[in-house]
């Protein structure tokens, strides 16, 4: 799965969520964007916040809330709870259960 901030149609930087059935991995991609309008684009959404260029912190309900009405495979939820588990046990999930920590890259190609 991954969160995408680029410009959208109007040329204000939006944030979507896009491969909805691949919970194999999961980063935030970046377009031709700045640092602050990713951070506001994710911040408009309710989608999370960019840290800095390397990390940014995803809303685990509101990232849910996006991408599970989208998905296609009947098994979703449960592959989407050993996602959030996965992250859990590698360090990458809030104490409380509420962020998700992952890695940004270029999306170059969106």
């Amino acid at each position: 799965m991954i969160v995408e901030v680029v410009t959208g149609a109007d040329e204000r930087p939006e944030a979507r969520v896009v491969d909805v059935d691949d919970l194999g991995r999961l980063h935030l991609a970046l377009g031709a964007v700045t640092d602050e309008e990713a951070t506001e684009a994710l911040e408009r959404s309710g989608l999370g916040r960019l840290r800095d260029a390397e990390t940014a912190f995803l809303d685990v309900a509101a990232l849910r809330a996006a991408a599970e009405p989208r998905a296609g495979d009947g098994d979703w939820l449960t592959r989407w709870d050993e996602m959030v588990a996965g992250a859990r046990s590698e360090g990458r999930l809030s104490d409380d259960g509420a962020t998700l920590q992952v890695h940004v890259e270029s999306a170059a190609g969106a």
